[in-house]
């Protein structure tokens, strides 16, 4: 019996192997299953309302924010379209040059030249121009503001004075000018500058008028010459006839004494 005891004491008692399963199969996390109804109910009077939230704008490209920036009334734009409008207004003689890359260096003694002969040298873009003239008589320039120019106003005509000081820069190209309100191409602009002056043609205007009165005077005095003239003739032909016309003595000559 005690050998009995002492077998079974010596016996090792294992554990069963067991293995947990779930008996619906695996859960689905990206579909889960509807809860049921009475749980329903509890999930959506405790889930939270969120608060209101502004859509996020939508991203502007570079175009549209410069297509954006274009439409937009620029204050500075209109202030300098008011200073070409008055330079175009008070301005008795107007250059309009192309210009071709020119460093400032070489462009600033033009300018102080120009200036000495009460010249103004500008550079303006074409949208400022379109907004000076529009709706002025000077609508006809804006084909000249497709590229790179300037403008160089005066209120003299000295248009001599302009092609003479220009002629030594290569880099501007004359297009056309304005005189007396004028709108004149690059040929007309520079026989305009070989015409006399002023005063040389008043004089020319006062020889002309004077000519005039002198020739009036002339033919109206025709007829009596040409009538004096064949009277004296006349006159002439009939003292070769034989007539002889007695010889004028002179009034002051004194009387010689006869000799005895």
């Amino acid at each position: 019996m005690s050998q009995l005891l002492r077998q079974a004491t010596l016996l090792s008692c294992r554990a069963p192997i067991t293995q947990s399963q779930r008996f619906r199969g695996k859960i689905n996390i990206q579909r889960p299953r509807a809860p049921h109804y009475e749980r329903a109910k509890v999930l959506a009077v405790a889930q939270s309302i969120p608060a209101v939230v502004e859509e996020p704008k939508k991203k502007t490209t570079c175009f549209q924010s410069r297509r954006r920036e274009t439409n937009m009334e620029n204050p500075y734009l209109t202030i300098i379209a008011r200073e070409v409008r008055n330079w175009l207004l008070h301005s008795r003689m107007i250059g309009f040059y192309h210009m071709n890359s020119i460093k400032q260096d070489d462009l600033f003694p033009v300018r102080v030249q120009l200036h000495k002969q009460n010249m103004h040298l500008k550079s303006y873009g074409k949208e400022v121009v379109k907004k000076a003239v529009e709706g002025t008589q000077f609508e006809a320039i804006l084909p000249l503001f497709e590229s790179n120019n300037c403008i160089v106003f005066s209120t003299e005509q000295r248009v001599s004075q302009l092609l003479r000081i220009t002629r030594r820069v290569p880099q501007m190209i004359l297009m056309a000018g304005i005189v007396d309100e004028r709108l004149l191409s690059r040929n007309e602009f520079m026989a305009y500058a070989q015409l006399p002056g002023l005063q040389a043609a008043q004089g020319e205007l006062v020889q002309t008028l004077n000519m005039a009165a002198s020739n009036l005077v002339q033919q109206l005095e025709t007829h009596q010459k040409n009538f004096v003239n064949v009277l004296d003739v006349h006159a002439k032909g009939e003292t070769n006839d034989g007539t002889t016309a007695p010889a004028a003595t002179p009034v002051n000559e004194e009387k010689q004494p006869e000799k005895a």
